[in-house]
């Protein structure tokens, strides 16, 4: 699996008071997109970090396009860049539903080991998983 999207609307605590998606935000909207497309893939982001593996973000790059309001669908589009090594990217389009692109973003994360706080290679779970 390459991508996958998930859609929600947009909360009121979300916004600033002119309706606007505060942009804090989309970085959490990223994760939700994220731990889905884990999700679709079989993989549980709660198990794979009670296994001793974490995912921080090492570099986050967000382009605002185009601001999103109050109780608008929006659809985070997340697909992965490249096979993952100790590093993984993920590409990201948001948009809404009359189909406008309202962010672009980056995000590459590197596997962790809990205990030692040291990189390590994607696990073999998870490469299994894409190639199946």
């Amino acid at each position: 699996m390459k991508d996958n999207t998930i859609s929600f609307r947009v909360r009121y605590g979300e916004t600033d008071q002119m309706g606007v998606v505060y942009h804090g935000n989309y970085a959490q909207y990223l994760e939700m997109g994220r731990v889905e497309w884990l999700r679709k893939l079989g993989i549980s982001y709660k198990e794979m970090e009670e296994n001793g593996i974490m995912l921080p973000v090492i570099n986050l790059n967000i382009k605002y396009l185009k601001s999103a309001y109050y109780d608008d669908l929006i659809f985070v589009k997340t697909t992965l860049k490249k096979t993952p090594s100790v590093r993984i990217e993920f590409d990201y389009i948001i948009i809404n539903e009359k189909e406008e692109v309202l962010v672009e973003a980056n995000t590459v994360l590197v596997f962790m080991n809990v205990s030692k706080k040291r990189p390590i290679k994607c696990p073999d779970f998870i490469l299994d998983r894409l190639e199946s």
